[in-house]
């Protein structure tokens, strides 16, 4: 039997902002009071917005995906379309913008299918990902100037060999991936 957790929220006694880079960087430190009584004097937290990722599908079953570098890691690999949720933006409105911006692709069946936390012990963020299904190409993309994006488009046992060998390194990725090829029914 699963017990029934109970939420030991902390006291914060004093919040303080550190850094303030606009949605991409804010950090803040905290000094918070455990139930226990005990007091952390230094918790740091990083502000990040919420994030959108989307697995998406042709109609033909093909994996819509991207490969992009990622400069803090200093290379390139296989990821999801995702991006930022804007300010003003549902979940879903950001995951549509996203897969059309980033792949010139669109239309389809949209369900939200995971969300997960990046990092809860210091970041404050969630990661929303959606399941596309029936997407088609609707356009052409529309890169931001920081995105250098290559659109690819693979088989369903072609994401899984890229799972597999590890070209797909993206944590927030890797999680709905897998839980996708866990529970759906085999298909094309």
């Amino acid at each position: 039997m699963i017990p029934e957790l109970k939420n030991r929220k902390w006291k914060v006694l004093l919040s303080e902002k550190m850094l303030d880079r606009g949605v991409w960087m804010r950090l803040r430190k905290e000094r918070v009071q455990l139930p226990s009584g005990v007091e952390v004097p230094e918790w740091f937290i990083l502000d990040f917005p919420d994030w959108v990722n989307v697995i998406a599908i042709t109609r033909e079953g093909q994996f819509v995906l991207e490969d992009q570098y990622r400069h803090a890691v200093g290379e390139t690999h296989f990821e999801l379309v995702a991006g930022v949720i804007d300010e003003g933006e549902t979940p879903l409105e950001a995951a549509q913008r996203e897969l059309s911006e980033e792949s010139g692709y669109g239309g389809g069946h949209w369900e939200l299918f995971m969300t997960v936390a990046p990092n809860p012990t210091n970041q404050s963020n969630y990661s929303y990902t959606f399941l596309a299904t029936g997407v088609e190409k609707t356009g052409a993309q529309h890169l931001d100037a920081s995105e250098d994006i290559q659109v690819h488009l693979f088989s369903r046992d072609e994401v899984r060999e890229l799972l597999e060998t590890g070209q797909i390194i993206q944590a927030m990725h890797l999680a709905p991936l897998w839980k996708y090829f866990a529970e759906a029914p085999k298909t094309k």
